[in-house]
């Protein structure tokens, strides 16, 4: 028995051996691995493999040493968590002992050494000890880049473990590094270096006495100069390298009386980069300086920053000497002031004036913008340097403003003015008598409103936006101030002259009112009540257009200055009384007057979202009243009404289906609820108690043999229960679900059944999984399919499995793929199957009114790349099956989805789907061209490798096109030869002649847009090939 357990015991011994054998003799690498695996699994232990390697670790050639310890190394390197605290001691004294060996041993100690200084096991000491030992015995920076960043990785662990320990040799290990670091090139290892000087700065190690000594052997690396070779695959960046030093430079004040002289050196050279590194260095500096290390350099920094942004030409250096500028003086304005101390900022704002004031009396002259720019960067930084150079430039400002009479000079003085006074809203002021510009309140407000009253639209541009500035001043204007102001804004909101002035005197109006409803409310609310009223009368007897223009600039003013609660209450009646009184005849209602009344509520409507309460008196005021106005239109009248008429057209419609929708999107569940059961039972029973004016000649019915008017205002219920919240119930869903069916495929009303298909659509997407939806959906399809026999209701049987298809499709409906190899199928179909191609674009775009995420509609994210995996192919199967009379319609269905579809899924499936889309280019119909060419634009240029196999046909295609009869295909062909340049230029220059030839012939197109795509593309192609092209 015992000679047994004696040759088991020496088998694994012997393979052991033969391991080593093989690994230091024979030269072989992969028993390094298989060791390690044995030591992992408990073959052997690491006791065993040194015994193994005894005579190899003593044998006197040192080749045979390096490769026996490299075994051992990588061993550890693998197993060092299974070792004992007792064998880590004894490896630390063996790998110690080893440091004084011949230098090709060197590599593989440090190894071991790394693989050690991984051990949770190693023993208080042991860190210092084998620190110490490189530190003595190590010449780093004459070994190898691999082996010099196995030295920084060991003292990374160290320092990550065993701080403590590191940190009891005081400066001594500060000194250390020095030596190890000193000579460094390679940028490999700078990146772990400058992050081992950061750690010992932003660790608080000991410096000592070698502050200086660190600072110059990481400074000499400043500024970065390196470009990465070609295909580096490293992937270390300039970029990387600039931040990690500048994170060393900048992570002590320590640092500061070494670094500010070379920055300013560097800032003064010729050399670009070197300038916007020592800015951005300096701006980062400041944030850990004080006065104390900046108070010797501030005259210096100040030169060298104004120099640079009085005279480069870079707006890089330009706006890094603004931001080093602003941290300046951001720093002096942080430091606390002893009593007896000097106030640097004081008089570092000093110098700044004195150096920039008297380039604010220049408006003409080249230094006024640079001296304004230095002056607001400075005041940027901090109230107290605001206050200062505000209190010295103001009054300046102010006196030349006078001074000059030049319009341009005026605006050029108070768009600084401006500058500055922007500044002041970053500061809050507890006291009211401290705020610097309530001194100067008075000579602003007639400075801007001399600049509003200018002739001049660009000064009066600029003195909308400043008073602007001064209103959002807290408690700065007076009652007499907003009184003025507001009468200039409405003078500007009528200016017929050009158009900037009132755009920007809308905009100010409608930001002022929100912080002075009062003064807007009394002021000019009855001014464009009273402008309304004289435009309804100027409307009902035709007046020019002139007054008409005077009209829609008023809704439009009503609408801009709805921004605050108790506006609202007043402009939303004066609108919706404007528009009842087109209802009773006493306007001129013409469908464009009507559309500019909806849009300015709709623009109302945008702006009460922002507010729970104003959206709910929005939607409780607005909704009723327009359905009312709508119910009335629907019904039989002996007089005949303008309004009536032009209420029910389909554009109008639309705009008051986006009024009704944008009001009913924000409303809280509760709320929602309250109105959901009013309105579904108006139009299911009639129950028209809650509209404003209910007196009407007969019921309202439109789903119950109702006239054709009525049917039509199934859209705006659709507005109003496809906007609601998901979780609001809907009363009597079951009727109203089975009305729209029926209503969907009636053929007397193409309007009215597509509405009545999209609400179906719509309620159908966002009631939860379950037999309520599949019953629903059963309805539909058998509707679908008894509509699509032979018939009068083919189409609105075609336009409901459209819709209901796109409302399974956003959500992942089971079902929503039957329904697509339906709509598939259609392609084939004589009559329907240009409309089932034009329905994948559809199915690939967001709505505007229905299904929408605004709207609460279930939109899953990537549906459109799901819709594409799963339909493409049988798009592409079934065009290649199918006859020639109705492959197009397979392309413009493939052309439509693949246009829509985000590129980075396209581009895989390019090389198989090209083919198709060049051969769509070839078809007839102008849709299928555009939208084709919009979807090859962006491939161009993001596939130039594949597409570059095909650039015969495509140079052919694409000049063909840009002689094609639609103006939209004759762009789109010449965006896509402009694009074709990106292309390798090599497969090009055979094409360039033809090209240049062809592209002449657009450049005389009757249609300046494609005259100038034109030019725009025939310069590439001459560019082409040429040098720096």
């Amino acid at each position: 028995m015992a000679a047994a357990a004696a040759l088991e015991a020496v088998a694994p011994t012997g393979a052991l051996w033969g391991l080593v054998h093989d690994f230091v003799m024979g030269q072989q690498e992969g028993p390094a691995d298989q060791v390690a695996a044995d030591v992992k699994s408990g073959s052997y232990t690491v006791l065993q493999v040194v015994e193994a390697l005894g005579s190899s670790l003593e044998n006197p050639e040192p080749r045979t040493r390096a490769r026996g310890i490299q075994l051992l190394s990588q061993v550890l390197l693998q197993c060092q968590s299974l070792l004992l605290e007792k064998e880590v001691v004894h490896l630390i004294l063996f790998y110690e002992n080893q440091l004084k060996d011949h230098h090709l041993v060197i590599p593989s100690v440090l190894q071991g050494l790394r693989a050690l200084s991984l051990c949770v096991a190693l023993p208080p000491g042991l860190a210092v000890s084998v620190l110490k030992a490189i530190f003595q015995e190590v010449h780093v920076q004459s070994l190898l880049q691999v082996d010099r960043h196995t030295v920084y990785s060991i003292i990374t662990n160290f320092m990550q473990t065993r701080e403590e320990e590191l940190k009891g040799l005081g400066a001594d290990f500060t000194f250390g590094f020095i030596q190890v670091m000193d000579g460094e090139k390679d940028p490999r290892n700078l990146l772990v270096a400058f992050r081992i000087v950061h750690d010992l700065i932003s660790r608080d190690y000991s410096l000592g006495p070698f502050v200086e000594e660190l600072f110059e052997v990481t400074s000499c690396y400043f500024p970065i100069d390196f470009t990465p070779p070609p295909n580096d695959p490293h992937g270390i960046q300039r970029e990387d390298l600039i931040l990690s030093l500048r994170a060393v430079l900048a992570s002590t004040p320590r640092f500061a009386e070494f670094l500010l002289p070379l920055l300013i050196e560097k800032v003064d050279s010729e050399i670009l980069s070197a300038k916007l590194d020592s800015l951005q260095t300096l701006n980062a500096c400041c944030a850990v300086y004080g006065q104390k290390e900046l108070k010797d350099f501030l005259p210096s920094l100040w030169a060298s920053i104004r120099r640079e942004v009085f005279q480069t030409a870079s707006e890089r250096v330009e706006a890094d000497g603004l931001a080093a500028l602003h941290s300046l003086t951001a720093c002096l304005s942080r430091s606390v002031l002893r009593a007896d101390a000097e106030d640097l900022l004081d008089s570092f704002l000093s110098n700044i004036l004195q150096d920039c004031r008297h380039h604010l009396c220049e408006p003409d002259m080249k230094l006024v913008w640079p001296s304004a720019k230095l002056l607001q960067a400075a005041a940027g930084a901090s109230a107290r340097a605001c206050d200062h150079i505000t209190s010295n430039v103001l009054p300046l400002l102010l006196e030349q403003f006078h001074k000059h009479g030049q319009s341009n000079q005026r605006r050029t003085i108070l768009e600084m003015i401006l500058g500055f006074l922007k500044l002041h809203q970053k500061w809050s002021y507890e006291d009211k008598e401290e705020r610097p510009l309530n001194g100067f309140k008075d000579q602003l407000c007639s400075l801007v409103f001399m600049a509003l009253t200018d002739p001049s639209t660009q000064l009066q541009l600029v003195g909308i936006r400043t008073f602007a500035v001064l209103g959002a001043q807290p408690d700065l204007l007076s009652s007499g101030d907003l009184e003025l102001a507001v009468g200039h804004l409405y003078r500007l909101s009528f200016l017929e002259e050009d158009s900037q002035s009132w755009v920007a005197a809308l905009e100010a109006s409608g930001a002022l009112a929100a912080l002075y409803p009062i003064a807007f409310s009394s002021h000019l609310v009855p001014k464009l009540a009273e402008e309304l009223h004289r435009g309804e009368l100027d409307l009902s007897r035709g007046d020019e257009p002139t007054k008409r223009s005077r009209h829609l600039r008023c809704l439009q003013a009503l609408s801009a200055i709805s921004t605050h609660p108790n506006i609202v209450k007043e402009t939303l009646p004066l609108l919706l009384q404007h528009l009842c009184r087109m209802n009773k005849g006493t306007v001129v209602a013409e469908t464009s007057e009507v559309l500019a009344v909806c849009q300015s509520l709709q623009q109302v409507a945008e702006k009460c979202q922002r507010d729970p309460e104003s959206c709910w008196y929005f939607h409780q005021t607005a909704v009723p009243c327009l359905l009312a106005l709508a119910v009335q239109a629907s019904m039989p009248e002996k007089e005949h009404s303008v309004l009536r008429k032009v209420l029910l057209e389909d554009e109008v419609l639309a705009a008051l289906v986006s009024v009704i929708g944008t009001a009913t999107t924000h409303l809280s569940p509760d709320l929602a609820a309250q109105s959901v059961a009013h309105i579904v039972p108006l139009f299911l029973d009639g129950n028209i108690s809650f509209l404003p004016e209910n007196s009407f000649p007969c019921r309202f019915q439109p789903f119950q043999d109702g006239s054709s008017g009525q049917r039509r205002l199934v859209a705006l219920l659709m507005a109003f229960v496809c906007s609601l919240p998901r979780n609001v119930e809907i009363p009597q869903l079951n009727q109203l679900m089975r009305e729209l069916v029926e209503l969907s495929c009636c053929p007397s009303c193409p309007f009215s059944s597509t509405a009545a298909a999209k609400c179906f659509a719509g309620l159908l997407n966002k009631l939860p999984a379950g037999q309520q939806v599949d019953e629903f959906l059963q309805l539909a399809v058998d509707k679908v399919e008894a509509g699509l026999s032979p018939g009068p209701c083919r189409s609105q049987a075609f336009t409901l499995l459209l819709w209901v298809t796109k409302a399974l499709v956003l959500r992942y409906h089971p079902l929503s793929s039957c329904l697509t190899d339906r709509l598939t199928g259609l392609l084939s179909d004589p009559e329907l199957g240009p409309a089932a191609a034009d329905g994948f674009s559809l199915l690939m775009s967001d709505c505007t009114d229905v299904l929408t995420r605004a709207g609460h509609a279930e939109v899953r994210l990537m549906f459109r790349q799901r819709f594409f995996t799963d339909n493409v192919p049988a798009l592409v199967q079934g065009f290649h099956a199918a006859s020639q009379d109705v492959k197009p319609n397979y392309l413009k269905g493939l052309s439509h989805v693949l246009n829509r579809l985000p590129k980075p899924v396209l581009l895989p499936e390019l090389p198989t789907l090209l083919s198709l889309l060049l051969e769509a280019l070839s078809c007839s119909d102008c849709v299928v061209q555009l939208s084709t060419l919009s979807c090859l634009q962006p491939l161009l240029l993001e596939a130039p490798q594949v597409m570059s196999l095909h650039v015969d046909t495509l140079v052919t295609k694409f000049l063909n096109l840009s002689s094609s009869p639609s103006m939209a295909v004759r762009i789109a062909a010449l965006r896509c030869m402009h694009a074709l340049t990106r292309l390798p230029t090599p497969v090009l220059l055979p094409y360039k002649p033809q090209v240049i030839r062809a592209l002449a012939k657009p450049l005389d197109d009757k249609k300046r847009l494609v005259r100038k795509e034109a030019v725009s593309a025939r310069g590439e192609w001459f560019l082409l090939g040429s040098p720096g092209s």
